[in-house]
């Protein structure tokens, strides 16, 4: 093959001659752009870079609670007996690190759109305020010697006395003191907490105004409060307790504890009895928001968990029999007050011998000087008192298990008691002669003698006229052991905070004689609860059965209903006495004497006509007023007698001239009992 070789004429180029060219041109760019990205580098890194280090480290994730419907309260039937009010409310969401200023600006800008109640101001909120004010801060500055040298706490501490000193906050107007109210509960706040600022009232304009200016009021929000309310009467309301308001805010015995817990310090809590017992129930789980900060200021917020509200709480009470028993109590109040001066109220247990569950706990107090008588539901169970002869069926018992008496020989002579340096004692039915009484009869006739020659017995001290007693102090130990394990003189358990134990008299050897009358119900002092469980363990044949007033916990449904349950009480028996039922059938069957027995003396023949049948012990204890003698009116009975279904134990302490009162009342309470809680068909 043949070549041929072309020739390039003289005005020709070369393919390729203008590639170096080209090739030079792009990298010069490619040099100017590189040149430009060190220098940028170089100016981020080296004159930037502490900025942007520092916003970078400014930022933050923090995690911002907000409060849920605290739990209701229901009676046994469904009733509310607590429920949840809402009102609109304005919120304040603290930021990170906000300063006074700000904070001074915004609660002067919100009285623009809100109003609220100034009259509660106290000094320290004026001050605060005032100070916040950066001109007035800067001018009282100037008056603190050496105020740059001071520490920042101490520098305000001088610049508050300052200003205190020379009243300067003292020309605040009317709408500057609304100002400081908002500032003080804005600035009291913890950072990213929520505090309220307006939780009543809160008006559709106000809610309007706000709503449309909150881009111009950092951290206000409008959200919504709840209080609680009683739909059924206010009569258990004592026995419920009370939640603090916002305003209260944590209760200062507990507040530390409380914190720890995850709290605010502006949060509504449970601070006494029921309320405060279940807080932990009631209270809920608070909503979950993270909040994304960046130098200081919220950039995003992002709800990571809605909250649930509180689980509520179903009691043992009865609502409608709750309010009925408590009238029964004020009205036998009212009745004898006039004629009883030292009367200081009076209290009822209605209990379920069984379960323990309490359908009524009532109680009023009465004002000795005013005359005035309030609900005291809670004195049932706090306030203790000698209660006389109900007690003696824990005697008897302690006779029988200590094996002074058997159910068989059971038989005492009741006569005055003579001993050597003492003033006779007798039995009420019985002053001066001599009368031979089985155990079940000396209950139905409440004799004295009779408890005291058991004591006696039990001490190992044979009882001979004019001989001087000698007994070993521990009898009063044997004695208040076997009471103990009725309920008598110890806590019930019972499931609200606060009871009493009651009181025990001195027990030493100059206090020997003492034994006799603590034997006969007049020495130690007892609450109506614990009447209330001695009754319940003697009705059911032994067991002490725990007090309680929680039936169960349950859900909410999301029609605001009751939903599942989550929780339901357990009857706990806390101990057993161990007595026979031959034994148990001595002291019942004094009981149903008292009632139904055939002895003048009886003090329960009101109910003998009952149905179905009661059987009880009266008490009656004498007390003093200063110098002036009183006596105790008291009662435990329960009902139908040979199956018991429902006790109940009233005291009327310090009467003078109330004899009866204690049946009448009884009386009422269980034909409400047998028409309101439980029907008596088809009981004997």
């Amino acid at each position: 093959m043949k070549f041929i070789r072309r020739s390039t004429t003289k005005n020709e180029k070369a393919p390729h001659s203008h590639i170096p060219f080209r090739l030079n041109f792009l990298f010069v760019i490619v040099f100017i752009l590189f040149a430009a990205l060190i220098i940028q580098l170089a100016r981020l890194q080296i004159v930037n870079g502490p900025m942007f280090e520092a916003e970078v480290n400014s930022g933050d994730v923090r995690t911002e609670t907000t409060n849920v419907q605290r739990g209701m309260i229901y009676d046994s039937t469904g009733k509310l007996l607590a429920a949840n009010d809402s009102s609109r409310a304005i919120t304040y969401t603290k930021p990170l690190n906000v300063s006074a200023t700000v904070m001074y600006q915004i609660a002067n800008d919100l009285t623009k759109y809100i109003s609220v109640e100034d009259e509660n101001i106290n000094l320290a909120d004026e001050i605060d305020y005032y100070l916040a004010n950066p001109i007035h801060e800067e001018n009282v500055k100037k008056k603190i010697a050496n105020a740059d040298s001071l520490q920042p706490d101490d520098l305000y501490k001088a610049e508050s006395k300052y200003v205190k000193q020379h009243n300067l906050q003292a020309n605040l107007s009317g709408r500057q003191k609304q100002a400081a109210i908002l500032y003080s509960k804005m600035n009291g706040a913890y950072s990213l907490s929520t505090v309220y600022l307006k939780t009543s009232d809160v008006t559709d304009k106000e809610m309007a105004e706000v709503g449309e200016n909150l881009s111009k009021l950092p951290g206000i929000k409008i959200g919504t409060s709840w209080k609680r309310s009683y739909p059924n009467g206010e009569s258990v309301k004592s026995v419920i307790g009370t939640v603090t308001t916002e305003k209260q805010g944590l209760p200062s015995d507990s507040i530390n504890t409380l914190l720890a817990q995850g709290y605010s310090r502006n949060d509504s809590v449970g601070s006494s009895y029921i309320e405060s017992k279940y807080e932990d129930v009631l209270k809920g789980t608070k909503a979950i928001t993270d909040v994304e900060t960046q130098n200081g200021s919220i950039v995003d917020e992002v709800e990571k968990y809605g909250g649930k509200p509180g689980d509520n709480l179903v009691l043992t009470i009865n609502s409608q029999f709750q309010n009925t028993v408590q009238q029964i109590m004020e009205d036998a109040v009212n009745s004898i007050k006039g004629s009883n001066p030292y009367l200081p109220g009076a209290y009822a247990v209605v209990m379920n011998p069984n379960t323990g569950a309490i359908y009524a706990l009532a109680g009023v107090n009465r004002d000795l000087e005013t005359g005035k008588v309030t609900e005291n539901a809670l004195g049932a169970i706090n306030q203790s008192y000698v209660m006389g002869s109900v007690v003696k069926g824990a005697t008897v018992i302690s006779g029988l298990l200590s094996g002074v008496i058997t159910p068989q020989s059971n038989t005492l002579v009741d006569e005055p008691i003579k001993l050597k340096g003492t003033p006779v004692k007798s039995s009420l039915f019985n002053r001066n002669g001599s009368v031979a009484l089985t155990a079940s009869d000396a209950l139905m006739v409440s004799s004295n003698v009779y408890m005291m020659k058991l004591a006696m017995l039990e001490g190992g001290f044979n009882y001979v006229p004019g001989a001087a007693l000698s007994l070993p102090t521990s009898i009063f130990d044997k004695l208040r052991g076997y009471f103990k394990q009725f309920g008598l003189g110890v806590k019930t358990g019972i499931d609200i905070p606060g009871e009493s134990t009651g009181f025990e008299g001195p027990s030493s050897q100059a206090d020997i004689g003492k034994a006799l009358d603590l034997s006969f119900g007049n020495y130690d002092s007892y609450t109506t609860l614990q009447l209330a469980q001695y009754a319940s363990t003697i009705a059911n044949g032994g067991y002490r059965m725990q007090p309680h007033i929680l039936e169960s916990i349950r859900e909410t449904n999301s029609d605001g209903s009751l939903g599942s349950t989550v929780y339901e009480f357990t009857p706990n028996v806390l101990n057993v006495v161990p007595a026979t039922n031959s034994q148990w059938k001595v002291v019942k069957d004094g009981f149903w004497k008292v009632v139904h027995g055939t002895s003048p003396w009886r003090t329960g023949s009101k109910f003998q006509d009952m149905k179905p049948s009661v059987s009880a012990k009266t008490g009656t204890a004498t007390t003093y007023h200063g110098t002036a003698e009183t006596e105790t009116l008291s009662l435990v009975s329960y009902a139908p007698s040979d199956d018991a279904k429902v006790v109940i134990a009233l005291a009327f302490p310090g009467t003078t001239k109330a004899t009866g009162v204690n049946t009448d009342a009884a009386k009422k309470i269980y034909e409400a009992f047998w028409s309101q809680v439980m029907s008596n068909d088809g009981l004997e």
